[in-house]
């Protein structure tokens, strides 16, 4: 499917479809705006297959539909893991972004420390399944990658050479 099509679905999502054009002129025109916010060119391409889009533009479009409707809560599950560094801080970006500017509580699951400590107002570690620190935003202000993998090894008892560990 294309761009466009991706778009017009997730659009209508939660409410009742009939037989009738996805696409008119207006929304077409929605769908440009919201593309362009992006900054990645998108807009230009409507009619792109989204199978030949790149691993990041499949991502910050994904983000886009997934939010047309204000989900009461957005979940994001390793949404950057797959990415290069550089399309990864993008995505990241334009999460920090929409997530702010649309006022959404978002549940973001990720191996990148430096990204959990940065992000959110709230960081909750998991250990074999298990809640085993949680840090409000202002503590978090004051933490580091090192302070935060300390705490790991304090409470788990296992040291851990450095945070690329964790994600093994």
């Amino acid at each position: 499917m294309t761009i466009e099509e991706n778009l017009a679905m997730a659009y209508r999502r939660g409410q009742s479809r009939g037989l009738r054009f996805g696409v008119n002129r207006k929304k077409r025109e929605m769908f440009r705006d919201q593309l362009s916010r992006l900054g990645i060119g998108l807009e230009n391409r409507l009619g792109a297959k989204v199978g030949l889009l790149s691993g990041g533009e499949r991502q910050a479009l994904s983000l886009l539909m997934a939010t047309f409707t204000k989900p009461q809560i957005l979940l994001l599950d390793e949404h950057t893991a797959a990415l290069d560094p550089n399309r990864a801080e993008l995505i990241t970006a334009l999460t920090d972004s929409i997530v702010r500017e649309m006022k959404l509580t978002t549940l973001m699951v990720t191996h990148n420390m430096e990204q959990a400590i940065r992000l959110g107002n709230r960081l909750i570690m998991m250990d074999k399944g298990r809640i085993i620190l949680d840090i409000e935003e202002e503590q978090k202000k004051h933490l580091t990658v090192e302070r935060l993998l300390g705490e790991f090894e304090r409470i788990s008892g296992r040291k851990l050479a450095d945070d690329r560990v964790v994600l093994g």
